[in-house]
């Protein structure tokens, strides 16, 4: 699993590592039961403090996508399995909305908005825009090696049940 964050980019750090995972997630290059690794782990790796990363796995535990407990560290739940069938959803409505010419930010702007209250821009802004590019088949994972960002490449310890995935030691899919 490869965790990276731009020390340049003004979006807080925990942001961008909970960014990340949650990319990984939608990838399928984690999967429930998986466990991320540990906060130390992850910070030594990174050259940052401990609880940056324990805020941004607090922030994935509040939305459902890790178990966090004590003592067990951080377990990947099955929201990861319904991400990734939405990332799929969407891949499919960004090919049929070029097949008919439309427009990425036209079809950003259809998500811009929260059922029947508007959405400030700002708050959709930063998703769209990440959500957008892989849509159009750009991977952020490809974005990553062009950057001169802060990375880590850290063994994901599997569960075994999913152990007979096929991990690619490099981070790269």
């Amino acid at each position: 699993m490869l965790i990276w964050i731009d020390p340049a980019n003004e979006r807080p750090i925990y942001e961008q590592i909970a960014d990340s995972v949650r990319r990984s997630a939608a990838q399928a290059d984690l999967v429930p039961g998986d466990k991320l690794p540990t906060a130390s782990d992850v910070a030594t790796g990174l050259g940052i403090n401990k609880h940056t990363v324990l805020r941004a796995y607090q922030g994935l535990r509040d939305e459902g996508l890790v178990d966090l407990r004590r003592g067990r560290g951080a377990t990947i739940t099955p929201l990861a399995d319904e991400l990734a069938k939405l990332r799929k959803e969407a891949e499919a409505l960004a090919r049929r909305a070029s097949s008919l010419g439309i427009a990425q930010p036209t079809l950003a702007s259809l998500f811009a908005f929260g059922g029947d209250n508007e959405t400030e821009s700002a708050d959709v802004d930063t998703p769209l825009q990440v959500g957008t590019r892989e849509l159009a088949g750009t991977s952020a994972s490809a974005d990553v090696h062009e950057q001169t960002d802060s990375q880590v490449h850290l063994p994901t310890p599997t569960n075994p049940q999913t152990q007979t995935r096929n991990d690619n030691p490099e981070g790269t899919r």
